[in-house]
């Protein structure tokens, strides 16, 4: 593999139709949103609530428009609920996935989460788990890894606002406490510039672990007015508080620096969930891809 075919580009659905808030989008069907990403110069995409679940007709769908699925989310409740109900769901997801080709698996811990809560303050209320949960989690976190190492996958776990892996701090605990060869990690821009940590110490950290990366910028005064308003996250993603790379306040020149130079492989997937009828999200993602085009170093671009 040359350096030039390392890092490939793919776009989220969730900007055409928000999987958390379906209201969001619900104009716009699978094939106008699969349609627009390869016509914006993507090669992959992630899975959201329209797609097809039955692989078979989901390939063709991709393959028509030289799609492939990079990953997809997957909540898991490690910390408050039976382990078994958790085992079971992921499974049936590991399996859809790894007959789709994909090679990793995006895990976030809902327990306790307030990210799908409209009224519930995302910093003020953000949950804390205790040691028995941390216990829980990192144990339950190994056990999916080793869930996905049977299909030859990996988990990649996603800090994510709102939920009880979000800070640094918290970051490194989860670090800390998993195998390196059982638990991977998700590097999302706009979620740790949001939640105010350091997204480049991040990367420099824990680069040898890092699978799979998120790429979505932050609008500033929007942030900093769902933190003073104590707004909740979903009210922040309404508000506009996420775009694409290169309409927000992150210098993504820095950061994709560090990934190249880190020798990363994988997939970067654009996921900036905004309100389709305030930002097209044909406009968007294509906005998105000429600025990482632009700041790419040395142009290597799928």
């Amino acid at each position: 593999m040359t350096a030039e075919t390392k890092i490939k580009f793919g776009c989220a659905p969730i900007a055409w139709t928000n999987d958390d808030m379906p209201e969001l989008g619900r104009e716009n069907t699978f094939e106008q949103c699969i349609s627009e990403m390869a016509l914006a110069g993507y090669t992959g995409t992630e899975i959201g609530n329209k797609y097809p679940r039955d692989p078979e007709t989901l390939k063709k769908y991709l393959e028509l428009r030289n799609l492939q699925v990079a990953s997809a989310w997957f909540s898991s409740f490690l910390t408050t609920k039976p382990f078994e109900e958790t085992k079971q769901a992921f499974i049936e997801h590991r399996d859809f996935l790894h007959a789709m080709g994909a090679k990793v698996i995006v895990v976030s811990e809902q327990g306790h989460s307030v990210q799908g809560q409209m009224d519930t303050p995302v910093f003020k209320e953000k949950p804390v788990f205790t040691d028995s949960e941390w216990d829980k989690l990192t144990q339950g976190l190994e056990t999916l890894g080793e869930l996905a190492h049977e299909k030859g996958m990996e988990i990649v776990y996603h800090p994510h606002m709102g939920t009880g892996v979000q800070t640094t701090a918290e970051i490194d605990r989860l670090m800390e406490n998993t195998s390196p060869d059982k638990v991977s990690l998700l590097f999302d821009t706009g979620h740790l510039v949001f939640s105010g940590e350091d997204p480049i110490e991040i990367y420099r950290k824990y680069h040898s672990r890092i699978k799979h990366i998120h790429f979505k910028d932050i609008r500033e005064t929007v942030a900093k007015e769902v933190k003073d308003n104590q707004d909740s996250f979903l009210s922040g993603v309404k508000k506009g508080v996420f775009t694409v790379p290169g309409d927000g306040m992150i210098d993504f020149g820095p950061i994709l620096k560090a990934i190249v130079e880190s020798g990363y492989e994988g997939w970067i997937v654009v996921e900036a969930e905004q309100d389709p009828a305030k930002a097209n999200p044909f406009e968007y993602a294509l906005k998105g891809r000429k600025y990482i085009d632009q700041v790419m170093p040395q142009k290597q671009l799928v």
